[in-house]
């Protein structure tokens, strides 16, 4: 019996977010809107997504003992998130920079602060939460190192989901535990590296599964998103067609949402369309954790 549907491994930020009519050139400075400073990061916005939408979720990440890091821990407690893996100290809280355009369009950097000590170490000494969550879901905000870890703790019977954000080459332990390896059109490229020989995206999914991953989604944006294992071949899931506003968390959201609907049972076709109405959601309103919706707002989409 699993305490949690799913367990989070991965980065807290404070997002620093500017609206801006475009996006500055090398060398221009532009003027943007008033800051606004939320709780974001791709392990946090993960675990909040998935307790949203009403999944029994644990976060294993690092914050500071500082302002941004009581932010963190009052909203994931505030959506229902176990903080019990949540390590506090040994560097500032991470910080993510972020410009959003008319379009909903946005530029990310990050500073990974506390994220950047979450150790293989602390991994080993968060055992119990492993072997306690049906499904562990990760991204790369975290060291590699760290990542690689997570790998060697899995509970025999568990399911690893991978979103290899920001995109990295990895290691065969790890692509051959993603069931699935979830990417965009940019970190595709990236892992196939030299193997990135075509500009289909059907290509790019057979490419990756060829590395090793027991599956991979492969995320298109208004295109929808394809879905592949070596058993059912390549399959687009469309996407829901909505006016975009912020795309600020989207994906964050479709990887917690796939990931909480494999773990409940649901074939990957399947957990790939409930994520992409989960991601029409978020993109129709500001902001990463703000704009993630419940179950209720999705049935309703």
């Amino acid at each position: 019996m699993y305490d949690y549907d799913l367990l989070v491994v991965g980065s807290a930020n404070a997002d620093l977010v500017i609206g801006v009519e475009r996006r500055p050139a090398a060398g221009e400075t532009v003027l943007g809107s008033d800051l606004a400073v939320h709780p974001g990061g791709k392990g946090a916005n993960q675990a909040v997504a998935a307790a949203r939408l009403g999944a029994h979720t644990a976060l294993l990440a690092r914050v500071g003992d500082d302002g941004h890091g009581r932010l963190l821990l009052d909203s994931l407690r505030a959506a229902g998130v176990d903080t019990v893996g949540v390590l506090v100290g040994g560097a500032p809280t991470g910080v993510a920079l972020i410009t959003v355009d008319p379009s909903g369009d946005n530029s990310i950097v990050v500073s990974p602060g506390a994220n950047g000590r979450l150790t293989p170490g602390d991994v080993r000494a968060a055992t119990s939460l492993f072997h306690a969550s049906r499904v562990v879901s990760t991204q790369l905000e975290i060291p590699l190192e760290t990542v690689v870890e997570v790998v060697r703790n899995l509970a025999p019977d568990s399911r690893f989901v991978l979103n290899p954000s920001p995109p990295r080459p990895l290691p065969t332990e790890v692509l051959a535990a993603c069931d699935p390896l979830i990417v965009n059109e940019h970190e595709a490229k990236v892992i196939l590296g030299d193997a990135c020989v075509s500009d289909a995206p059907k290509d790019w999914a057979r490419l990756l599964l060829a590395k090793g991953p027991k599956s991979v989604v492969v995320t298109l944006g208004a295109e929808g998103s394809l879905v592949a294992s070596s058993s059912a071949g390549v399959t687009r899931v469309a996407s829901v067609k909505v006016d975009a506003v912020d795309t600020t968390g989207a994906g964050d959201a479709f990887t917690a949402a796939l990931a909480f609907r494999l773990g409940a049972g649901a074939s990957l076709t399947e957990a790939a369309a409930y994520a992409s109405r989960v991601g029409a959601v978020a993109v129709t309103r500001e902001g990463a954790q703000d704009s993630f919706p419940t179950a209720d707002e999705v049935e309703a989409l």
